[in-house]
């Protein structure tokens, strides 16, 4: 399958991107590890490695070691991303 290839193949990548909630269900899995680089970049190359994604990314709040990011900010190896998904409650 094209998916498992490209995430072995991402297996040795420094960015952590972690998947919460409704992007947790769409994507599959847990996480992805992700070559670092622009956080937009970032988004843009999981959205291909899980193309369920696509229209749950943009309504997404992503925080970087646990703090927003502009999409242009670099990601520095090592980093933990987390997609999350806008949350109902009350």
């Amino acid at each position: 399958m094209e998916s498992e290839e490209m995430s072995d193949r991402a297996a040795d990548a420094p960015v952590t991107l972690r998947y919460w909630a409704g992007a947790r269900a769409a994507a599959g899995v847990e996480s992805d590890r992700l070559p670092a680089g622009r956080l937009d970049a970032v988004l843009d190359a999981a959205t291909r490695l899980r193309p369920e994604l696509a229209p749950i990314a943009p309504l997404c709040s992503v925080l970087v070691d646990g703090v927003s990011l502009d999409d242009a900010a670099e990601i520095a190896p090592g980093a933990v991303v987390e997609l999350l998904p806008p949350f109902a409650g009350g």
